[in-house]
């Protein structure tokens, strides 16, 4: 991936905004997330035809404006803006932003370009697996979630499991992530089967 110095300054400032930003987040959607995100983006966009430094741009700042972390809509653009990045890679890095969310899914929004599969199926690869586990209870522990409650229909961490994270692997769009996901989801299905098992006192 080749990137020129400009881009590589701005890329810099994002990854240091986006730290900023998630410093005191204990959810699972912290800067190590991020990072996360960035590694998982580049190697998935090594097999494919894309514009790496979209990719990069969007995957360091997908997360700023979150509502779940009560991102206040605006902090992506008015970053975008104040680096003078082109008003086309702006547009291009937003979008990605605005769509590729679970809840964007479930409203029937898509990521319609190559970038923005690659940045949702980097970010869906990291709810998945083990990393996908602690994140989970991460996420429900800070949300004041119970752990479970002998039921997939509530609001409970495990519930998640079967609301989202079961399904992610097939949503992914590029072959590598494909791959990936299917190693990834068979972790969470052993999982939830050693869960079940102790949680009845086997």
């Amino acid at each position: 991936m080749h990137m020129n110095e400009t881009q590589k300054a701005s890329v810099d400032r994002a990854a240091a905004f986006a730290a900023t930003v998630m410093k005191d987040d204990s959810s699972g959607h912290d800067f190590e997330h991020v990072v996360r995100v960035r590694r998982m983006a580049e190697k998935i966009l090594a097999r494919e035809r894309a514009d790496g430094y979209v990719v990069v741009l969007a995957s360091l700042l997908h997360d700023v404006d979150d509502k779940k972390l009560g991102g206040p809509g605006d902090r992506a653009e008015r970053f975008l803006n104040e680096q003078g990045v082109s008003p086309d890679v702006r547009d291009r890095v937003l979008a990605i932003i605005g769509a590729m969310s679970y809840s964007a899914h479930k409203e029937g929004r898509t990521v319609d370009t190559i970038e923005g599969r690659i940045v949702q199926d980097a970010d869906r690869l990291d709810a998945i697996g083990a990393i996908g586990i602690a994140r989970a209870f991460a996420f429900g522990g800070k949300k004041g979630r119970p752990i479970y409650a002998d039921s997939i229909e509530d609001d409970s961490s495990v519930a998640h499991f079967y609301q989202k994270l079961l399904n992610l692997a097939g949503l992914m769009n590029t072959r590598t992530a494909k791959r990936i996901a299917r190693a990834r989801h068979h972790r969470l299905v052993r999982f939830l089967k050693a869960f079940h098992a102790e949680w009845k006192g086997r």
